[in-house]
């Protein structure tokens, strides 16, 4: 997919706060090595190997455009890399890391019933697990999104395809943690508000990011097709602005009981 920092970046205050929230989890205890999977454009890994400044820090990210901006961050611990998920997991098989940490990316990878073990299994004996992925399933835009894609003439342009949350239920989150062994568990969901002047803006902040991947199976003139039908739903959707989007987002923790 093509991302573009600086649309993505236009709600950085409001995709921040659930970072801090889930870095705040994290124990420096033992903490030598890290990664960071989805990491963007590297700000937040920079952030995070600056609060644990006794640790080594890797930001993987499959974007090219996104990494561009991680280069001037680079220093003797924090170093970044392109790369899938799936890529890092079978790179690591040899190498075990004291944190796995992911800020809204890993909702992005498909199978987490497989995923989310295979990632466990990489941490080191009192290794952390450190996850946090937007609820797409319960968030309005999310399913306006998906809703619209399914009717004629847009899922024609898309030729059928769609893209269905792979997000699991907490409970299910919680049995897979507890049973790869991670103790301390804090699962939690949380409404980050998003507090909206304009069906615009609300446009904005979803072409960020779930937008993304079917914009780019359009042509310009079924684009515009698309996202003028998409902002009129989200017009009709919100009665009323300013106007409130509680945004719920997923957080993960857990650390290896060694």
């Amino acid at each position: 997919m093509l991302w573009d920092p600086e649309k993505y970046n236009q709600f950085k205050n409001i995709r921040y706060q659930p970072f801090f929230d889930l870095s705040a989890l994290i124990s420096p205890d033992g903490l030598k090595n890290a990664v960071d999977i989805g990491c963007g454009t590297g700000e937040q890994t920079k952030i995070l190997s600056e609060k644990f400044d006794t640790a080594s820090f890797l930001g993987i990210d499959p974007s090219t455009e996104m990494l561009v901006k991680s280069r001037e961050l680079k220093s003797e611990h924090l170093h970044f890399k392109q790369s899938t998920v799936e890529a890092f997991v079978t790179a690591s098989k040899e190498k075990s890391w004291d944190l796995i940490f992911s800020n809204a990316a890993l909702q992005w990878s498909n199978d987490h019933l497989i995923l989310f073990p295979r990632l466990i299994s990489l941490l080191s004996p009192t290794g952390q697990l450190a996850i946090q992925m937007p609820v797409q399933k319960e968030n309005v835009l999310n399913r306006l999104l998906l809703g619209l894609v399914q009717e004629e003439p847009y899922a024609g342009f898309l030729k059928g395809w769609k893209r269905e949350s792979p997000l699991l239920g907490m409970d299910e989150y919680a049995q897979i943690m507890f049973e790869n062994g991670l103790s301390n568990l804090h699962i939690l969901q949380k409404v980050y508000p998003i507090i909206a002047n304009s069906a615009e803006d609300l446009f904005d902040f979803i072409s960020g990011s779930s937008l993304i991947p079917y914009l780019e199976r359009m042509t310009n003139s079924q684009q515009e097709l698309f996202t003028a039908e998409f902002k009129r739903r989200i017009q009709n959707e919100f009665s009323r602005f300013p106007a409130i989007y509680a945004f719920k987002r997923l957080l993960l923790y857990g650390r290896k009981r060694g």
